[in-house]
């Protein structure tokens, strides 16, 4: 069997927490962090607009994929201490959402916190990356809590009823 654990920053020890409780003693876990691309282009694209075209020796870009890259080898491998068992550590750099569902191809589980507002149930609980993910996964996905689930009296009221028409 193999389990996917999505970790992010705020979230993570929920998505490793659950991989201890459901995740088979012979299973294969990958911790799974995803950099967003978007972070490094940002920077690149600021110092070009800002002073142009060919000064790449300082071009704070370069600088900040180092630190991500470094940062999320820093947060796997807390990871994969809390987690206390063998697995693989996947690094990856792209769109958040369209990573996680790629990486997803071929496991038995896909393990995700919420993340979105965790202050009430219901849709909104799950933001845009985790919502693509949850529709999108190609294997089953065990969705979790990154704290204690909010009271049922959270539910959002329903929306009244449309007037009738004559």
């Amino acid at each position: 069997m193999k389990v996917i654990a999505w970790i992010t920053e705020g979230t993570w020890p929920a998505g490793i927490d659950a991989a201890r409780a459901h995740a088979p003693d012979d299973a294969d876990i990958v911790l799974l962090h995803v950099t967003p691309a978007d972070v490094p282009g940002a920077a690149h694209g600021a110092f070009a607009g800002l002073l142009g075209r060919g000064h790449g020796e300082r071009d704070p870009g370069t600088r900040v994929e180092h630190l991500a890259a470094a940062s999320a080898e820093t947060f796997l491998a807390e990871a994969a201490r809390r987690l206390g068992r063998p697995c693989a550590r996947v690094e990856r750099t792209g769109r958040v959402e369209r990573e996680v569902v790629a990486a997803a191809e071929g496991a038995d589980l896909l393990i995700v916190a919420r993340d979105g507002d965790r202050t009430h149930l219901g849709p909104r609980s799950l933001g845009h990356a985790g919502r693509f993910i949850v529709d999108h996964a190609p294997c089953p996905v065990l969705l979790v809590w990154p704290e204690p689930a909010p009271g049922i009296d959270t539910i959002p009221a329903p929306p009244p009823h449309p007037p009738h028409h004559r």
